[in-house]
């Protein structure tokens, strides 16, 4: 359930624009007299624009299939977060745009415990210019915007778990035993939601109460297997006491929309 260093928003339309610029140079640039003979290495060249063109053309139209649930229905919660330019890192139904799905491996075991979070969401917040800290990788949490933000209830439904005391890591570092860190287990209908990383001290909510669409449950943290701060959050069907993140995984759709890494959100207040 980490994280990684997410470039700005607005970094594959200045490549895009880099791009048309060169073209355009090249073109105006003179032609050369007389035409250069092809020679192999030409022809390797070639070849290898050619391989690359149509590795990237698989690639992005695999990215795109991402941006649809994998099963036929999908559960719909409320955004949980409340505020502008919220980016998400980690969403979607392809591995190329949500690393979660790796949890989906049965060949790896220690995935097992964690299979409940492979359609994941991972949310960070950004300023106007797409930079989510002062810094490139600054090691204090609070230097982050989106941490501290209030984390809402994104459903009605009882608290099955609160879990509150772990410290918040110092970027980069991770916590590998306590992976989901700071985290409250919602049960809503035949569904659990889960979301992590809290920052310590900051639980609203104990296990057995009962909680509305809205209600204040923590504030985003850095604790756990997280490599900066952020929230993660995922819908599962129960997991079992000793994995209680290993349910079946369930596609999520927050305020109707099926959100995929790159998606930006901005949300109102809730009203009293």
């Amino acid at each position: 359930m980490g994280i990684w260093i997410f470039p700005p928003w607005w970094t594959p339309y200045l490549y895009g624009v880099l791009f048309v610029l060169a073209l355009g140079l090249g073109f105006l640039r003179q032609q050369p007299k007389r035409r250069m003979p092809l020679s192999w290495p030409g022809w390797v060249m070639i070849v290898g624009f050619v391989a690359f063109g149509l590795y990237a053309g698989n690639e992005a139209v695999l990215s795109w299939t991402g941006q649809f649930p994998a099963a036929a229905t999908a559960v719909d919660l409320t955004f949980p977060l409340r505020g502008d330019n919220f980016l998400i890192v980690n969403g979607g139904s392809n591995i190329r745009i949500n690393a979660h799905l790796k949890t989906l491996d049965e060949s790896v075991p220690r995935f097992r415990a964690y299979r409940g979070q492979s359609y994941g969401t991972d949310i960070i917040q950004v300023n106007r210019w797409g930079l989510r800290s002062p810094g490139i990788v600054p090691k204090h949490p609070a230097e982050y915007l989106i941490y501290g933000a209030p984390v809402f209830a994104p459903c009605a439904g009882q608290v099955v778990q609160a879990i509150d005391g772990f410290p918040d890591m110092t970027i980069p570092e991770i916590d590998l035993i306590n992976r989901a860190g700071n985290h409250v287990i919602l049960r809503c209908g035949a569904y659990e939601v889960i979301l992590v990383h809290f920052r310590p001290q900051s639980l609203l909510v104990q296990s057995g109460m009962a909680v509305a669409v809205g209600d204040a449950i923590a504030e985003v943290g850095n604790s756990g297997a997280s490599g900066e701060p952020h929230l993660h959050i995922h819908a599962q069907r129960s997991g079992s006491l000793a994995m209680p993140l290993s349910g079946d995984p369930l596609p999520v759709r927050f305020n109707g929309r099926f959100l995929t890494r790159s998606d930006r959100v901005t949300t109102p207040p809730f009203r009293d």
